[in-house]
């Protein structure tokens, strides 16, 4: 039997040029991959003033995540590189 793992992750995403911060548990499971993402309470209330509904941003980011349509970057290599 195989154990479970499980990857943290931290990213962020645009709204009109306005960058957004999230933290996400990434984890495999039967029936798939799962992806747990978190955003601020106050970036909700930013996202949720400018019109859009914040849990449906939160699901596009984790389905954005699951389907593999995001850029990865490495922390060390860019910092470096500053």
């Amino acid at each position: 039997m195989e154990g479970s793992v499980a990857s943290k992750l931290t990213g962020f995403f645009f709204i009109n040029e306005k960058k957004y911060v999230f933290s996400a548990v990434a984890f495999g499971r039967i029936g798939g991959q799962n992806v747990n993402v978190k955003i601020s309470k106050s970036a909700s209330k930013e996202i949720k003033k400018m019109g859009y509904d914040p849990e449906t941003i939160v699901l596009l980011v984790q389905s954005k995540i699951i389907e593999g349509d995001i850029n990865i970057f490495d922390r060390k290599k860019t910092s470096a590189n500053k």
